[in-house]
């Protein structure tokens, strides 16, 4: 006759065991970032922030907030936002592209705008990009490379 599991006794160092193990596993887990519950968007262990989920458009560029910026570039992307006025003529021309680091998109779809560099006399090389679609982008190194920017 065969007897079910649950009537058979456990044997007493399985049962000390179990504890031990639900525990290791609890350990496992936490120490992979296999938990239950996740830190909201943006949020890293410890409460610092982290970067935020790339949008599409930003296709594998680094992602920043406005935060993450020079507050020069902020305050550019205040000057954008209310249309001005603008420090340089050239502020708010059709960027090019040429470079190809964004996008390719139509004539006229890119407009840049310059951020100050604090010490330097000429419009320097940072510069915000936006995008007819509401895309902002950041250069520090004259259109080397961007980030996409965040711009609630």
């Amino acid at each position: 006759m065969l007897r079910r599991t649950a009537d058979i006794p456990e044997r007493g160092g399985l049962r000390a065991v179990r504890p031990l193990l639900a525990l290791l596993a609890g350990l496992v887990l936490l120490l992979t970032g296999c938990g239950g519950v996740s830190p909201g968007p943006g949020a890293a262990p410890g409460g610092t922030a982290t970067a935020p989920a790339a949008p599409a458009w930003a296709h594998g560029m680094e992602v920043v907030t406005p935060d993450g910026l020079p507050p020069e570039a902020r305050r550019t992307i205040a000057l954008i936002q209310d249309d001005g006025p603008f420090p340089y003529d050239k502020d708010g021309t059709v960027f090019h592209n040429y470079e190809r680091r964004l996008p390719q998109q139509g004539r006229g779809y890119y407009r840049e705008y310059t951020v100050d560099t604090p010490g330097e006399r000429t419009r320097g090389a940072r510069r915000i990009v936006t995008g007819s679609g509401g895309e902002y982008y950041y250069t520090d190194d004259h259109y080397g490379s961007f980030r996409a920017v965040l711009v609630p």
